[in-house]
């Protein structure tokens, strides 16, 4: 929590005539009103202190058998291992579906809990082999950070972007191919000029409000100045 004091002490004393030399207009009235909300403010900050710059420094865990350092993930309260373990190449290209199976399941009993895909990772075939290894060894769902990207689709026009409808049609696509209810974040996978940013953030709210979706972010070295102009959604990370 940081707390901003639109005054200072020494302004308030020099206001209640602490120093005859400089002597304030403010009325005594005024002077004791700012001083009893300065008293106020920082009784409160205070208060959050113990915990809040703590949050705010987003503190590292470890995990007690794997040894495994948990961060939040961007500004969101979302634990993730600082390691994850990517689909890109390997699954559904470089790897058969026996050694996947292998890779995930040393790095979710070593702690990762994060695993990541797209649907456009060999054409879609990365998150059918990521679903099939979830379901093979059901682990809790909710001991899982499932992440996939949007983008890419397919060949067909209305298959790729950003646009509302593939949003929404992308992340049911991908989801069938999981064979999963949801994903906890999904990821524009790359900025779309031909799609207003009102729209991109008002169709991903849409799908974390369906539940498709609990977070939802975005990907890119540089920041996409489109951004500064709209209002975050609350579940952006």
């Amino acid at each position: 929590m940081q707390v901003s004091i639109a005054c200072t002490d020494h302004n308030l004393k020099r206001g209640n005539g602490g120093d005859h030399g400089k002597q304030s207009t403010t009325s005594p009235n005024v002077v004791n009103q700012a001083r009893a909300k300065f008293r106020t403010v920082a009784i409160i900050a205070r208060s959050f202190g113990s915990f809040a710059p703590r949050h705010i420094s987003l503190k590292e865990s470890t995990g007690k058998h794997t040894g495994m350092k948990y961060r939040n993930l961007g500004k969101s309260g979302l634990r993730v291992s600082c390691l994850g373990l990517g689909t890109w190449v390997t699954f559904g290209g470089q790897i058969t579906d026996e050694v996947a199976e292998q890779l995930m399941t040393i790095a979710y009993e070593s702690g990762v809990n994060l695993f990541d895909t797209a649907e456009v990772y060999a054409g879609g075939r990365a998150e059918v082999i990521l679903g099939n290894i979830l379901k093979k060894k059901c682990w809790r769902r909710s001991s899982l950070v499932i992440t996939t990207k949007l983008y890419w689709g397919g060949k067909a026009e209305t298959e790729r972007g950003l646009s509302r409808k593939h949003i929404i049609e992308g992340l049911h696509g991908s989801l069938q191919r999981m064979q999963l209810e949801y994903v906890d974040v999904v990821f524009a996978n790359r900025p779309d000029s031909n799609t207003p940013m009102e729209e991109i953030v008002r169709a991903m709210t849409y799908v974390i409000n369906q539940g498709m979706a609990m977070y939802w972010g975005r990907l890119g070295g540089r920041p996409w100045r489109s951004w500064k102009r709209i209002l975050w959604h609350d579940s952006l990370i």
